[in-house]
């Protein structure tokens, strides 16, 4: 149990937050707490019904326990961590500003394409995002075939369709990808392009970590000036001091 807890606390706050909503929003389902009706993403009774909790539920269900559950859970762990500790390493508010954009285009999406759980799409987002920021490492799949790391969404791609999964998910969770890294990456480097995704300063307040302001010198412990040169009186041969 404090080895649980030890992996917990080092995990960086985002990635523990989300992974372990998806872990105990699942384990409450497995105890019949609540069923997957409650949760998949239904735009009709989240506007009529004020359903306003599958917003976030749609993301944080992956089926019940087994391997597609944990395939996901990896992947989802994995991907997040390394973007937070990465490309997003103290910009926590960029991170969770990137969370909240995402879902926003899968929501938009989700209103027009019949899926009733976004969080495998958001999984291959954070892949998406992630791969692109490192184009040059090497990676290999099951030990079968090695590529480079901008191929990997579409590996999975191709790996849920033999799996009989509906691609739809895979590829909106590519395209929600690419709109952030171009948005962000891309664009704002072009010749008269500017960065549309500014992060508020609202959520730098809240979520970025703030660095206590260096003491004015007025204020440094001691009162006394440590840097001002003292003048010395000269001292006589005989060790006094002249008058």
């Amino acid at each position: 149990m404090n080895g649980v807890v030890a992996a917990l606390e080092e995990m960086p706050p985002v990635t523990r937050f989300y992974t372990g909503a998806c872990v105990l929003l699942t384990t409450a389902v497995h105890l019949e707490f609540v069923t997957p009706f409650h949760l998949y993403f239904n735009w009709e009774l989240i506007v009529r019904k004020y359903q306003f909790w599958r917003l976030i539920t749609s993301f944080c269900f992956f089926g019940s326990f087994g391997f597609s559950f944990l395939f996901n859970m990896i992947f989802t762990y994995r991907y997040c961590m390394m973007l937070e500790e990465g490309s997003f390493r103290g910009r926590r508010a960029d991170f969770v500003y990137m969370f909240l954009f995402g879902a926003i285009l899968m929501i938009i999406s989700g209103i027009f394409v019949q899926i009733l759980f976004l969080g495998q799409a958001f999984t291959i987002m954070l892949v998406y995002i992630w791969s692109r920021r490192n184009p040059m490492i090497q990676m290999n799949f099951f030990g079968v075939l090695t590529f480079t790391a901008p191929y990997l969404p579409w590996v999975l791609l191709l790996f849920s369709l033999l799996l009989g999964n509906n691609a739809v998910v895979d590829f909106m969770g590519i395209a929600c990808g690419h709109i952030y890294f171009f948005l962000e990456d891309v664009f704002p480097y072009q010749e008269h392009g500017r960065r549309f995704l500014k992060t508020p300063q609202w959520m730098c307040y809240l979520f970025d970590e703030r660095r206590p302001e260096p003491l004015a010198d007025d204020e440094r412990p001691g009162g006394f000036d440590w840097g001002e040169d003292v003048e010395e009186e000269p001292i006589a041969a005989g060790g006094e001091a002249r008058d």
